[in-house]
């Protein structure tokens, strides 16, 4: 998988996507990650991407015509999935999305900033906007590490054990069960008895039961939507 990342600010990612998993998944061939300095792509003088809105509005919008020249120059050498635009109008993303998005081959991420882009980008270029939570951030640089965060770590061969990801929160629309590890009895701080009794069907019923009740106590919104 190819993700391609558009920003104003691209030194933002060199230690995000240099360590961890997305390091693992670059290094063993699974990903590619390539983040663009949008700069690059104006030909004003000063390497300007932004301009005082029409009608007066306040702040700055990012023009059209350098985001067409990186998308141009872009998709001239290969075909992308899809072209995503961080926005906070955009649909809510999710685990679900992020499934979705891991099963594609290439994809762009378009970094929003300063007051947003020029709708004609969005009208004409753009095929999906998408936003990580009803707040505000200076730029999309966040908003963009986080996708692709969540989208390569579900790429098999990106983490050691695969069945952990298929059973992370929010998979199933559920929150996780409790986990431990050892010592199995800490300050009197003792793991359940059940985990400890070697009997792998109680506790896979252990942990399901665990995971509805913790998501019915803190996240009822997840069981409304299966129900949908």
């Amino acid at each position: 998988m190819r993700i391609d990342i558009i920003s104003v600010l691209p030194e933002m990612f060199a230690g995000f996507i240099n360590e961890s998993i997305l390091a693992r998944a670059q290094k063993n061939g699974i990903a590619e990650i390539h983040v663009h300095n949008l700069r690059d792509y104006s030909l004003d003088k000063w390497r300007r991407v932004d301009d005082y809105p029409y009608g007066g509005s306040a702040g700055m919008v990012m023009q059209c015509e350098p985001i067409d020249r990186c998308l141009s120059a872009l998709t001239a050498e290969r075909d992308y999935d899809e072209i995503i635009y961080t926005s906070p109008d955009g649909e809510q993303f999710d685990q679900h999305i992020a499934n979705e998005l891991s099963l594609k081959g290439n994809i762009i991420i378009l970094c929003g900033h300063y007051k947003g882009i020029d709708q004609r980008v969005r009208d004409h270029l753009i095929t999906r906007e998408i936003s990580i939570g009803d707040y505000v951030l200076t730029g999309g640089e966040l908003a963009a590490a986080v996708m692709a965060d969540a989208i390569v770590r579900l790429i098999p061969g990106s983490i050691s054990d695969e069945q952990s990801a298929l059973s992370d929160c929010f998979q199933d629309d559920m929150l996780a069960a409790p986990i431990y590890t050892r010592p199995a009895d800490y300050k009197g701080w003792k793991v359940p008895d059940i985990l400890l009794s070697g009997h792998e069907a109680k506790i896979r019923q252990w942990e399901l039961d665990q995971a509805m009740e913790r998501t019915r106590r803190l996240r009822p919104d997840l069981l409304q939507r299966n129900k949908g």
